[in-house]
């Protein structure tokens, strides 16, 4: 009984973003603990205080680039627009014309390339800290921690994939791999 309503949750989470979650179904049918784990896990990627939705965005999508699984990205990129991004700035973000983003927009996706490579990022953090507070802050350390948790959960249980093109809004875009 209980492992239906796991495997309802997880056809009903497919649907709405048009995403393949075979390795949550697989996590089910292994441990429906370790599935309620993971679905408790999803919250930290969820919390977002004090800055705006589309920055937000902007590092969650970095971060799950960054892990290369090309199905992560098209889901955070679809519940991007389901809530409202703007599709074009999407595509800039993907193909990494980073010219082309607001200042802000820029701003985000650089200090969020230079946390995942471990680069140093103290000035851009200041910047951060000084337009936007330091829940800004913690949104963004949220938003790419727990983005970057499902995409190694699916290299480990051998669901990943590379990362090529990603579709915006009938768009496709080519993906270079982030470095």
């Amino acid at each position: 009984m209980l492992n239906r309503l796991l495997h309802n949750q997880i056809a009903k989470f497919e649907r709405r973003f048009g995403y393949d979650a075979t390795y949550m179904h697989e996590i089910a049918d292994i441990s429906s603990r370790a599935f309620r784990v993971l679905w408790m896990g999803t919250q930290l990627s969820q919390y977002r205080e004090d800055l705006p939705k589309p920055l937000w965005y902007i590092a969650k999508i970095g971060a799950a680039r960054a892990d290369d699984c090309g199905p992560c990205t098209q889901l955070v990129i679809n519940m991007a627009l389901q809530d409202g991004v703007d599709p074009a700035m999407l595509r800039h973000l993907l193909a990494d014309e980073w010219h082309r983003l607001s200042p802000e927009e820029a701003l985000v996706a650089s200090f969020t390339k230079a946390v995942i490579s471990h680069t140093e990022a103290s000035e851009m953090r200041e910047d951060i800290e000084r337009r936007w507070g330091k829940r800004a802050l913690v949104t963004l350390a949220f938003g790419i921690a727990g983005s970057r948790i499902y995409p190694q959960m699916k290299h480990v249980l051998g669901h990943a994939e590379a990362c090529v093109r990603v579709e915006v809004d009938g768009t496709t875009v080519a993906v270079p791999r982030a470095a």
